[in-house]
């Protein structure tokens, strides 16, 4: 069903790519938009339970295009380093492909949202309640089951 990486030799094993998802907060989400054309949007995001975790509002482009078609990309750049004299560049980046919905389970909306609000840096736990008090029928929080996940680095970096 996915293809298979053209140059494999570049390819990540799982773990390490698991590892980038794990270790950033913001990525470019892929979805199928308006009139056969593909949508690409910076989000932040957190890995936790096996998917990716992402917080919208309750309308817009990306709400409407994946309420037609589940089916996305997530793209996580680690690094993209540029060595102008050798015409090259040392990178690293996971794609993870799978299908997204709405949680509508309460109890796990309010657990991502607070654990989001963690990692994005507000520590105080009852700040992070009350913030979230406020904004509660304001967003959605959304589960990307990944289905397949490719890493890739630059060949100077797997050596």
């Amino acid at each position: 069903m996915f293809r298979k990486m053209r140059r494999f030799r570049q390819e990540l094993p799982d773990e390490q790519s698991l590892d980038i998802l794990k270790n950033h907060t913001t990525g470019v989400l892929a979805v199928a938009g308006d009139d056969g054309y593909p949508y690409t949007v910076p989000l932040n995001y957190i890995y936790e339970d096996g998917k990716l975790w992402f917080h919208w509002a309750k309308q817009g482009h990306k709400l409407d295009a994946v309420q037609k078609e589940d089916k996305v990309s997530f793209c996580v750049v680690d690094r993209d380093d540029i060595e102008v004299k050798k015409y090259t560049n040392n990178f690293c980046s996971v794609v993870a492909f799978g299908r997204i919905h709405c949680i509508e389970d309460d109890d796990t909306k309010l657990r991502i949202m607070d654990r989001m609000l963690e990692v994005y840096g507000l520590a105080d736990p009852s700040e992070r309640a009350a913030g979230i008090r406020l904004r509660w029928n304001y967003f959605y929080i959304m589960a990307m089951d990944i289905e397949h996940m490719t890493g890739k680095a630059a060949l100077q970096l797997i050596k």
